[in-house]
């Protein structure tokens, strides 16, 4: 670890007193650094990664950051294949917490974006992810986030031309599957239970972004997609705070398409 200690100190100007590798890391390689200022830190580094990959990391992490609400760890230092965060220590999952993401979260989806869709695209995982506004959810979930995604499995051999083309109708009827209209929330993009850190504060911090505008039911609907901890807790409060609009719970498989087709492409 004394290359990754060394880089750390030359972005962050302090010096690395210890480094304990961190597992659960399969796209970059995370490591804790113990600082000779006190602090404690982390580090995830990736050699040669797709252009852009770790600054959209970074740039994510400050825009959500920016709003106020969800909690995320700052990043103290960037460069094109690391970034530098503050280390969150984690704890066990409470109900409390959960509440707390609840409410934290509707705050930073209510301080929203200029459209939908961001101005340099960016990742989900390794994924490329297309992000070109387009004025309403409805057309920016279609060209954007689902059909990219049904080409490529189909390409891949993850999806057949039948299930592609059941896919393909039910974007045609993209505008009466989506609900009310909505402005364009500040969202997570990618907040999977994985990229939830049950912190030893009480909070649950967020991490890992696809960051973009968005529709706030699609961070809602991949909270649930592989199972949170106290989610139903998370979605009371989420609702308390700022409610959500009729018939929601019905869209969430529709919102949970696009992930479901980057694990296809991904992983079969």
């Amino acid at each position: 670890m004394a290359g990754t200690a060394s880089r750390a100190e030359a972005l962050l100007g302090h010096g690395v007193i210890s480094t304990t590798p961190v597992a659960g890391g399969d796209i970059c390689t995370t490591t804790r650094l113990r600082l000779t200022d006190g602090r404690n830190a982390v580090i995830k580094t990736r050699p040669h990664p797709p252009a852009g990959f770790i600054q959209r990391e970074a740039d994510g992490l400050r825009w959500l950051g920016e709003a106020g609400g969800a909690p995320v760890p700052e990043v103290l230092a960037v460069a094109d294949d690391c970034v530098i965060l503050e280390w969150v220590e984690p704890d066990k999952p409470s109900g409390d917490a959960a509440e707390r993401l609840g409410r934290s979260l509707a705050a930073t989806h209510a301080a929203g974006a200029p459209g939908f869709g961001l101005d340099v695209d960016g990742f989900i995982g390794l994924a490329p992810l297309p992000n070109r506004p387009l004025p309403t959810w409805p057309e920016f979930f279609a060209s954007r986030r689902v059909m990219p995604y049904v080409r490529a499995a189909v390409d891949r051999g993850a999806l057949t031309s039948a299930e592609a083309a059941t896919i393909e109708q039910a974007m045609r009827r993209i505008h009466d599957l989506a609900g009310p209209d909505e402005p364009p929330a500040r969202i997570h993009g990618d907040l999977w239970s994985g990229n939830v850190v049950w912190g030893s504060d009480g909070r649950a911090w967020i991490i890992d972004p696809a960051a973009h505008g968005g529709h706030r039911e699609t961070d809602l609907a991949m909270l649930a997609l592989f199972g949170l901890p106290h989610l139903q807790r998370v979605l009371d409060a989420y609702d308390d705070e700022r409610p959500l609009a009729d018939g929601w719970q019905d869209r969430v498989p529709l919102h949970q398409l696009h992930p479901l087709l980057v694990h296809a492409v991904l992983f079969g």
